[in-house]
């Protein structure tokens, strides 16, 4: 491909990207992999400086775009060079005079008032930045020292003891210990988050928004002999489950809610569980590193919604927190509304529950709970409260 057919490529799944995100279709990621598959003429050079220009659109541009053309347009700014490949063969139509890029952005106006005190504008670039791959060392089967040499560049992670740091863009899922079950790919985030609940052998443990079980496969890790039950009311992410379990070669229940009836459905483990990890839906802001066409997907409707979703489930695991057992929030999200406001309303109707700190390095004190960013943390962002019912 010539460097103007790579950028009108660029263009083309842009364009994808964007309807994707107006109709909650697929990740930008498997829209790249689609276009590919269906142009096997292109080499992996060309699908790696395809790959480069549609994400370095998609992270310049906070607000959805018009088009994949005025997202590309706006990467001019930086590289003035490409402005001369409008107009060549097989590249993009030659520019006309009245068409306006795409504003440059880190975060949707509409979501300023909606970050947290601690997001402020000196720390938005780094909710954009490329993100590392963390992973999770087993720590039921391995130790992290014996796996450090074993991956290129990678280092420990700051504050998790289970952590390997890799630059980003590493492939882990063709290494021997992947295959082995000795490591797992998770944010440092999302470790400290299980870190935070303290997880115990012999313990009763509900993860109730387990998805395909990273949180809840560390839970395992953590305390082998716990009882540990993983819920989700989506099939296809909770079937994702199965396979990293026999892997990992971690003992993990699973549960496929059908809601409202959830807790009819989890009628055994009302006020019988030991702790309740709500890893809740959310707007995702917290993953912009990885995810950052997620800026496009949100609207104020969306989040009122998941917000109200979180209200929900934090009422489910209440009902099964049994008397001194424990609660722990989770959201991958920067927004206080989802975070230290959400608990701030837990407690307002149930005044008698025990706020604690959560027990991890990492974060800021935020309301009742801990808040990490990338740009502070170097991790995803990520809000975490811990709460302990009364006896």
């Amino acid at each position: 491909m010539t460097p103007a057919a790579r950028l009108q490529a660029a263009i083309e799944i842009l364009d994808k990207v964007i309807a994707s995100t107006r109709e909650d279709g697929p990740p930008a990621d498997s829209i790249v992999t689609r276009y590919f598959k269906q142009r096997r003429y292109a080499g992996s050079k060309d699908r790696r400086a395809v790959r480069e220009l549609v994400f370095r659109a998609i992270r310049r541009t906070a607000e959805r775009p018009t088009s994949g053309r005025s997202a590309v347009m706006g990467l001019i700014d930086d590289e003035p060079a490409l402005i001369e490949l409008f107009g060549e063969p097989r590249g993009p139509e030659p520019l006309q005079e009245g068409e306006e890029p795409a504003a440059r952005g880190f975060v949707p106006g509409w979501l300023w008032p909606e970050l947290s005190p601690f997001v402020g504008e000196a720390e938005w670039p780094a909710l954009l930045e490329r993100a590392p791959v963390d992973l999770r060392v087993n720590a039921a089967r391995a130790s992290r020292d014996s796996l450090l040499d074993q991956f290129d560049g990678a280092n420990a992670t700051p504050v998790s003891p289970w952590g390997l740091r890799l630059p980003p863009d590493s492939r882990v899922d063709d290494h021997s210990a992947f295959a082995a079950g000795l490591v797992e790919v998770q944010d440092e985030g999302s470790q400290l988050m299980v870190l935070a609940c303290e997880p115990r052998n012999g313990e009763r443990i509900v993860d109730l928004c387990a998805g395909a079980g990273g949180k809840a496969l560390a839970l395992a890790a953590a305390a082998p002999s716990a009882i540990i039950l993983a819920t989700d009311s989506n099939r296809a992410r909770l079937s994702k489950l199965g396979p990293r379990v026999e892997r990992a070669g971690a003992a993990i229940e699973t549960c496929l809610l059908n809601p409202p009836n959830e807790l009819e459905q989890l009628a055994e483990w009302c006020n019988a569980a030991d702790l309740v990890l709500v890893d809740a839906p959310c707007s995702g802001s917290g993953t912009w590193r990885r995810n950052p066409e997620g800026r496009w997907r949100l609207t104020p409707e969306r989040l009122d919604r998941v917000i109200q979703l979180q209200q929900r489930l934090l009422d489910i695991a209440a009902e099964l927190v049994k008397p001194g057992g424990r609660l722990v929030y989770a959201v991958c999200s920067l927004l206080s509304r989802e975070g230290a406001g959400q608990i701030d309303a837990f407690l307002a109707v149930r005044s008698s529950w025990i706020s604690e700190e959560a027990p991890i390095a990492g974060g800021r004190s935020d309301g009742a709970g801990r808040l990490l960013t990338p740009g502070h943390d170097r991790t995803d962002g990520f809000f975490v409260a811990r709460l302990r019912r009364p006896c």
